[in-house]
Formats: structure tokens, C-alpha cells, sequence
């Protein structure tokens, strides 16, 4: 796997006079960690909390980017700390490029990446964000790109080497030293003596393999480096890689122990499905006593739930982290706004307030839950966890809630009352609620100055033109921006039915014309005055720390027409059914159609624009019929009229109309079987680990494969149960959600699940199957599979309770394998959305050692 970081904190408020500096850096003094396992703050011995983000545009691919962009790469800081700060987050991380600023003997370089991590520091402090610092990150610079030759140690060395080499260990001695002694040349300070420095982290993932006594020689030339500098500040090492050590790692000289949660895998290449919240709903670390027993602080350095777009993950992940007894969490990584659009820096992961703004707002939870959650703490087990404190999250709804008295944030539209609305703050939001109204498709922010003044800050709309977690270019566009004037309707009752609407930042003349309490609006920042209400622009200047007038998004960057839109995987003749798609043009969109066959049957009907960018249209009875419906979509301009999937110019109308591409979906009899999983269709959404001998094979049967299971070993060294056995495991999912969606009478009066499969060797396999449910519960069968025999009748009466697989497997590996749901009751079929399989139950301990090679074709209800 590759994970590449940087360790990096944000907090909030703008420093406005070398007096508030001082103050600030008073209250600020070194952090220590107590002799609990707690990081305090210096000065006012309080808990330290930290919650934000990874970000990386002074190095690597994310410079290079912005140069071949011809970005200006300080405004780019500029805008995304205020983006950071408009969070809420008060934590950011990196690892430092060492390659790109080292020569091969370890001494500092003072180059251009060099200046440009200065100036970000600089622009951290300006808005009071902390930050955890990674001196080395043990990469080249390359990635997603080939690594350039770089002068640094680790060019020379490469990471294996760079832990055992006497020549690597002492350029870095030397590099650490060095870094830390560098004086920031915006701000005048080392960094070693830095106020909003919490803490240094050694190094980015070193996976040690020597002894013992070598990894703590190791660790402690490294942290004795380090403190010739006289620097105070904690210093922690990462311990979640090469777990077997961690005694080795806190016999050095270390105040703390790194971690890193990627609960849904990393590179599935296409957004994961499913209900994630058995993935996040805890962080067990099985090594707690040791960590304990050296009375050691823990931090998270980076966290993402990847390839996926739903924001429901990261609250519960924020307070999972809490229960762990994490003080610092970081997300990795944020997407630098100039090239989000094509989420190339890190594809498996996508963040950024302007792109995925359900996301990031999501995110803002997400670090609301961290600073208020007490470390250790105990909210329980999904299903029963999802509603604690002030906050709600729903997995149905793709929602997350945080509502006060004095602040209401919420992912998704929904009808929750405020809890005080004569007392409220602050408001993020993203669609409808009780108090906004929206048409756009971008977040929104109301900041309350005082009775009857509010600042409203309103993002442009995001459009997702496929899937972004794929084989991605700046070629390519992922998503778009588009500038589009919405309609808005605030209902604050200090503002009334009458007040006016100023814009403040700066450019903007948009003067909307205000009916009551609903209005036209463009992105910006904006005055909402209620009528009697005086306003001091000497006196109001800031609120918490962003300028009123502040205002940054990225410009429309829609050039042409474009059209999102998944096929349905399977539908049946008798179910209702819409089309839908998502489409965005530069130009004005006139009409879109959608051209229907199947079989010699015809038929054109309209996509009418509901809300936003989404069209839709009811397919008629007519053309539902058992075979294949395949159909385009039309789209006209007021520039010209384009045909997709294809994407072209023209209309199938036209005489020289070329293209053939259409979308396509199986029509079956509803009085047939319901087929849950094909492998020749469905493996590519497998979910499932790595295994080079898996792959999909055709068999015999003209248009049937197979998905071919060949499995050397069951165990995986770092999977352990809770007593610190092995678990002698392999399993793989299919959500088959999307097969079933809107079509769930059609899973009535199914009785039996019929699996076709085999054993590809002379000794029979034992497979259990079973049907897992949105509440995160398992129901399943072991059948014994033969080389002879193909079908398997499970009835589904006979379905037991079994247990839930965490998949995608998370990293770190050491995390749980199991979910141990606290779910009750009866199998239910309408509630399946996901087949799980695994080889591993009910076998013996001859069985557990030797390889398993099996194939699954499909599994139907009947």
C-alpha cells in the first residue's frame, strides 16, 4: 500500500498585534505529556486537543502541479488555510519531502520548498493553527507521478536502507538537527522553538525488521539528534507498523506513539457501497498496555475512510478516536483547491471544501466531536451509538447533525429543530433545513455578529462528473465548479421578514433583490442587516478569526456539456422505474431526451430537471419488458445538441450520426430468479483482499465466468482476535444494494438462495455464505463444495446469525476483524444488501494450513 503524509494541526484565530502573538505563545508554552499518558499545554496545563488535515503543496506532485498550472502557490495557501480555518479545524500535519530538501549527507538545503513550508507555517500562525511535524517522510517525490532524482539522503538510501545503513542513519542525525535549528524566515522562529508546534514525529511509517536492541539504538540516535538542539517538544514515533516491537520503540526516549486509520482499505478504485459504519465504529489498539505502561501520549497522523463520497464516516471515526484515548487527529489529505478538480494527488482519497462540500462539512463534525468527546469514554456499539450528545448521524439518510444552542452543521437536507434558535451562532449546512432553504449544490456558512447582523458566506455548487477515486489526470475533470445565481430563503428570527442584503468581499457588486425572507444569491460573503440594526464596519471587523470580506472559490470551470449517469445494474419488468442523471453545460440546457430500445420496440421521453443538476424520467411500461433496454441521452444547448455515453456532437436523428455506444441494462422476468451476484458482471465490485492467483476466468458456458479463489495461506499475521490468537481467515463481499434499490417487492416471497460454485481440487471446500444486513448483522450457511457438483440450495429459513467481516480490511491490519454487533432479532430479506463469503469457518486445524482453491459463478434467490 502507499500512504504518503504530513503531519500538520489547525486552530483557530488571527493574531493581530506582536502583543496577541506574545500572549498567545505565553499561554503556549512547550507541551509535555503528564505522567498519565496526557499531553498538556505548558502554560495553562490544560488537555491538548487537535483535529484537521494533511496538506502538502510546497513538495512533490502538488508543487509541480501548481507549476504546471501556473498557479501562484502562495495564494493557493493562502485560500485553502482559510478554507481550514472556515472548518473549524485547529490541527494540521505533514511530512516533510526530506528528499527534496537534503543532500545525501543530511544537511538542510534553503530552497524554494523549503520557503514555501515556511510560509505556510506562517500562514498557520496567522489564524492560530497548531501543527505536528514530520521532518522525514522516507519518499521519493514522484508519486502519482515517476520520482525525479533528487539530491537527499533518502534518494541514495531508499527507506529499507535508510533504518539500517551507518551512512543513512548519520545524514539523518545530521538533517534532524539541522531542521529543527532552521529559522523560519517569515516568522523569525526555529522551528524546534515554534509556540504552535505541539509535536515532532520522528519519521513517516518506518517498518523496521531488525532486532529488538537494533530498532531502540535506531530510535534513540534519532531522538538524542533531535534534543541537541534544546528543544522541549514531545517527540513521538510511529508504532503501528512492526507491531512486535513496540516494547523496542518505548524503551527510546519517545513521549508518544503515531497511528494511522484507513478503515475501508485504501485503491478500490471506485466508490465502496454499502452501510460503513461497522468499518468505523471502533479503534481497538491491542497493544494499549504497552503504551500505558510507558505512561506515552497517542496521536493520530492520518485518517481517511477512502474511496468514498458518503459523510457519515468521519463523526464516527472522530469519536472512535476519542474512546481510543487520541488527543491529535489529522485527515489525510486535503485536495489543494487549484487542482481538485481532478483529485490526481492522492486519487484513493478526495477532500475539499469547494469539491466535496458534504464532505468537508462533515469533517467539521467530525472535529466538533473531537474536542468535546472525553478521552476513554464509551458510546457503545452500532446500531445503538448513532445518536450521542449533541450529535446525529444516519448511514439511510447520508447524514451527519451537530446541534447546540449556539451552532447547528448538517451534511444533508433534514427537518431537525434548532435547540435554541434565539441563541444561535453559527450555521454550516449543505441543501434544506428549518432555518435555510438552498437550490445550490455548494456549502454555506451564517456567522452571527449580533441581534439582527448576520454574515452570510455562500460557496459556489460542486457538480461530481464520475468517479474520482479512478486512473485520474489534470486532463481530466472529476468534478466542476459553477458560478449560478440560487435561491435562498434564511429564517432567523432576529432578522425577521425584512432585512437587507450587502455584499462584502472583495469584486462583488451582486445586489439580490429580497421577497420576505427569501432572496437571490451569488457565491460570496454577504451583510444580512435586519431593518433598525446598526452596523460599524471600524468596529466589526473579524468574526472568531476570518475578516468579514473574506471570500475564496474557484471560478466555473465548466467548458462544455456534461453528462453523469450510472446504468441501473438490473431491473425487472414489472418495477417502476427512472432514469436519472446528473448534467452540467457552459451553455443553457434546452431539453434532454432519452432514446429507448429494446428489442423492436422504440421510444423517446423527456428528463425533466427536478432540483439542481439532476434530471429524471419514468420509463414507460412498454418498453419494460424481458431483454436488454438500451437508450442514450440527448442533451440541447443553446450551443448544440450532444449525444452521450458517447459524448458527441449531433443527436441519433441525424443522418451522419456515428456513434454506437449506448447505456445498457438487463430487463428479467419478475417471475424469475432475482440474481444477486454474477461474477461475469459483478467481480470488478468485489470486494475482497489481494491475492495474485484471484482472477476472473471464463468457463464452458458462452457469457458465464467464473471468479476463481485460489488462497495459499489463511492467516494473516496481524490479524489477532482480543486473546491474541490468529484467525485463520478469507472473506470477500458483493453489495448487491444497487441490484435491489427501489425494487424491493421483488425480494418478497423468495425462499431459497441457490450458489453456483465448486472446488477446483479433488479435496471439497468448505464455503460459508451468508446475506449481511444494513445494521451491520450477518445471517449465514457453511455448504461443502465438491469438484463434481455446481448448484447449492441454501433455504433461507436456515439461516444462523454469523460473524460480521470487517471489509474492506482496515489498516493498520492489527485493527478488529470481526464486528461484534450488538444487533437482535430475525433475519430479514429487505434488509440484506451485501453477500458475504468466507473460507475459514468450521475448519480444523489441517484444514486452516493448507492452500483452498474454489470458483463462484453466481448466487440467486428463487
Amino acid at each position: 500500500m502507499r500512504t504518503f503524509l504530513i503531519l500538520a494541526f489547525i486552530c483557530f484565530g488571527i493574531y493581530q498585534s506582536n502583543t496577541v502573538f506574545a500572549q498567545k505563545a505565553a499561554e503556549k508554552q512547550d507541551v509535555f505529556v503528564d505522567k498519565k499518558g496526557v499531553l498538556r499545554w505548558g502554560g495553562t496545563k490544560k488537555e491538548v486537543h487537535g483535529f484537521g488535515t494533511n496538506y502538502t503543496v510546497p513538495f512533490a506532485h502538488a508543487y509541480r502541479t501548481a507549476q504546471k498550472l501556473n498557479i501562484d502557490i502562495k495564494q493557493a495557501i493562502d485560500n485553502d488555510v482559510y478554507h481550514f480555518a472556515r472548518l473549524g479545524f485547529d490541527l494540521y500535519r505533514v511530512h516533510v519531502w526530506d528528499t527534496e530538501i537534503s543532500d545525501s549527507l543530511g544537511n538542510l538545503i534553503e530552497n524554494e520548498h523549503l520557503e514555501l513550508f515556511d510560509y505556510l507555517i506562517k500562514k498557520l500562525k496567522e489564524r492560530d493553527i497548531n501543527f505536528v511535524i514530520t521532518p522525514i517522510a522516507y519518499w521519493g517525490n514522484g508519486w502519482p507521478e515517476p520520482d525525479e532524482n533528487t539530491p537527499g539522503f533518502t534518494n541514495k538510501y531508499g527507506k529499507e536502507n535508510s533504518l539500517t545503513d551507518p551512512g543513512a542513519i548519520k545524514a539523518q542525525e545530521n538533517y534532524l538537527a539541522q531542521f529543527l535549528d532552521h529559522k523560519n524566515q517569515y516568522t523569525g522562529v526555529a522551528y524546534k522553538n515554534e509556540p504552535n508546534l505541539i509535536a515532532f514525529e520522528v519519521s513517516n511509517e518506518p517498518h523496521h525488521t531488525g532486532t529488538p536492541e537494533e530498532v531502540t539504538d535506531f530510535v534513540q540516535k534519532m531522538v538524542t539528534a533531535m534534543r541537541s538542539t534544546g528543544t522541549k517538544k514531545p517527540i513521538f514515533y510511529n508504532v503501528s507498523h512492526s507491531i512486535a516491537l513496540e516494547e523496542a520503540y518505548f524503551n527510546a526516549d519517545i513521549q508518544g506513539g503515531t497511528f494511522q486509520w484507513y478503515p475501508t482499505g485504501l485503491g478500490f478504485g471506485k466508490e465502496l457501497e454499502g452501510n460503513l459504519v461497522p468499518n468505523v465504529n471502533e479503534y481497538t489498539i491491542p497493544f494499549d498496555d504497552v503504551i500505558k505502561k510507558h505512561n506515552a501520549a497517542k496521536i493520530v497522523y492520518e485518517f481517511d475512510s477512502a474511496d468514498v463520497l458518503k459523510n457519515y464516516t468521519y463523526p464516527i471515526m472522530a469519536r472512535s478516536f476519542r474512546e481510543a484515548g487520541i488527543q491529535l487527529a489529522t485527515q489525510f489529505a486535503y485536495d489543494p483547491t487549484f487542482m481538485a478538480f481532478a483529485n490526481t494527488e492522492y486519487d484513493t482519497h478526495y477532500m475539499n471544501l469547494a469539491y466535496t462540500p458534504q464532505k468537508a462539512l462533515a469533517l467539521a463534525i467530525a472535529s466538533r466531536i473531537f474536542h468535546e468527546i472525553p478521552m476513554d469514554s464509551d458510546y457503545g456499539t452500532f446500531p445503538t451509538n448513532l445518536e450521542f450528545g449533541d450529535f446525529s448521524i444516519s448511514y439511510d439518510k447520508n447524514l451527519s447533525i451537530y446541534n447546540t444552542e449556539e451552532e447547528f452543521i448538517y451534511t444533508n437536507s433534514n427537518e431537525f429543530d434548532l435547540k435554541s434558535p434565539r441563541k444561535l451562532q453559527h450555521l454550516a449546512g449543505f441543501g434544506d433545513s428549518k432555518v435555510v432553504v438552498y437550490s445550490g449544490t455548494g456549502a454555506y456558512f451564517l456567522d452571527k455578529l449580533e441581534n439582527g447582523l448576520w454574515r452570510l458566506e455562500v460557496l459556489p455548487d460542486a457538480i461530481m462528473l464520475g468517479n474520482p477515486f479512478g486512473s485520474n489526470s489534470v486532463e481530466k475533470k472529476v468534478a466542476v465548479i459553477k458560478w449560478k445565481t440560487r435561491q435562498m430563503q434564511v429564517k432567523l428570527p432576529d432578522l425577521g421578514q425584512k432585512f437587507s442584503i450587502n455584499a462584502l468581499n472583495e469584486g462583488n457588486d451582486f445586489n439580490p433583490e429580497i421577497s420576505g425572507n427569501s432572496f437571490e444569491i451569488l457565491p460570496g460573503t454577504y451583510l444580512l442587516q435586519a431593518e433598525n440594526t446598526n452596523y460599524d464596519s471600524d468596529k466589526k471587523k473579524m468574526i472568531g478569526n476570518l475578516e468579514l470580506h473574506e471570500f475564496t472559490a474557484p471560478k466555473t470551470n465548466v467548458n462544455q456539456t456534461y453528462v453523469h449517469h450510472e446504468p441501473a445494474r438490473m431491473i425487472h419488468d414489472t418495477v417502476n422505474f427512472e432514469i436519472s442523471a446528473t448534467m452540467v453545460s457552459k451553455y443553457k440546457i434546452n431539453r434532454v431526451e432519452a432514446y429507448l430500445q429494446n428489442g423492436n420496440m422504440y421510444k423517446a421521453i423527456d428528463l425533466n430537471n427536478e432540483k439542481g443538476y439532476s434530471y429524471s424520467a419514468k420509463v414507460p411500461a412498454e418498453v419494460l419488458r424481458p431483454g436488454f433496454l438500451k437508450y442514450r441521452i440527448i442533451v440541447q444547448t443553446a450551443e448544440g445538441t450532444y449525444t452521450f455515453p458517447a459524448g458527441v456532437k449531433g443527436s441519433p436523428g441525424d443522418w451522419d450520426f456515428y456513434a454506437k455506444d449506448t447505456y445498457e441494462i438487463p430487463v428479467r422476468d419478475n417471475l424469475g430468479a432475482v440474481y444477486l451476484f454474477n461474477a461475469a458482471q459483478d467481480s470488478k465490485n468485489l470486494v475482497r483482499g489481494w491475492q495474485p492467483e484471484n482472477e476472473l476466468v471464463p468457463t464452458n458456458v458462452p457469457g458465464e465466468a467464473e471468479y476463481v479463489f485460489r488462497i495459499k495461506k489463511l492467516v494473516n499475521e496481524e490479524t489477532l482476535t482480543k486473546n491474541g490468537d490468529s484467525i485463520y481467515d478469507y472473506s470477500f463481499l458483493y453489495n448487491f444494494n444497487k441490484k435491489v434499490e427501489k425494487q424491493q417487492e421483488l425480494l418478497k416471497g423468495k425462499e431459497k438462495l441457490i450458489i453456483k460454485a465448486k472446488s477446483l481440487s479433488e479435496k471439497p471446500e468448505k464455503l460459508q455464505v451468508a446475506l449481511l444486513l444494513k445494521n451491520g448483522a450477518a445471517y449465514g450457511k457453511t455448504i461443502t463444495l465438491s469438484e463434481g457438483k455446481e448448484e447449492y440450495t441454501i433455504t433461507l429459513s436456515d439461516l444462523k446469525p454469523v460473524k460480521t467481516v470487517t471489509l474492506p480490511r482496515p489498516y493498520p491490519g492489527f485493527l478488529p476483524y470481526y464486528f461484534e454487533h450488538t444487533n437482535s432479532g430475525n433475519f430479514v430479506l429487505e434488509h440484506a444488501e451485501a453477500l458475504q463469503f468466507s473460507i475459514g469457518p468450521y475448519l480444523n486445524e489441517q484444514e486452516q494450513q493448507r492452500q483452498h482453491d474454489l470458483s463462484v459463478r453466481s448466487v440467486r434467490l428463487e
